[in-house]
């Protein structure tokens, strides 16, 4: 029997489960910027200060579990007001099952809603599943850094990418 999986807003009442999905994610050395989660405090001010906010981060939750999370997190520069961050993340079983584009579209729904236009994202040159992920739902590449990363005596690229949005009018 198929499990139901429902992507919805993240509550305070995630942090641990996020900690422990992007402290999993991370451990994986191929995806992420570190090689280990948040701290539990980490991870608490994050989630809280997104909340508080309004930065949109969604998770995807399974049988009371997370198994996934996007945020885009806007810029405080103040020119860059209408540029966000994206970050996201899925354990390992739920991968290639859709889960990920489900995300990522309410994040970026939300992100619209609220003014963002502009947004960027880091990925690992190797990660060609996110990599085309990105490019269906408008993303494109607009630089590289060069063995940018050395993670188990290889370095890796990061691609930046960015997608462009109409502002948003109520």
């Amino acid at each position: 029997m198929a499990h139901e999986v429902s992507i919805r807003p993240i509550t305070e009442g995630d942090i641990e489960g996020f900690r422990a999905a992007v402290d999993l994610v991370a451990r994986e050395r191929r995806y992420l910027s570190r090689m280990a989660g948040p701290s539990p405090d980490g991870a608490a001010h994050f989630v809280r200060s997104n909340i508080a906010h309004g930065h949109p981060q969604f998770v995807a939750i399974c049988d009371d579990t997370l198994i996934g999370w996007c945020d885009i997190v806007r810029s405080d520069g103040d020119y860059e007001s209408h540029v966000g961050s994206m970050g996201m993340g899925l354990l390992p079983a739920w991968r290639g099952q859709g889960h990920g584009s489900q995300l990522l579209l309410a994040t970026l729904a939300r992100a619209r809603q609220i003014g963002l236009s502009r947004i960027e994202l880091e990925v690992h040159g190797s990660n060609a599943r996110a990599i085309s992920l990105y490019r269906r739902l408008g993303f494109i590449e607009e630089g590289r850094k060069r063995r940018a990363r050395y993670i188990d005596e290889r370095f890796e690229d990061i691609i930046l990418m960015a997608r462009l949005d109409e502002p948003h009018t109520p």
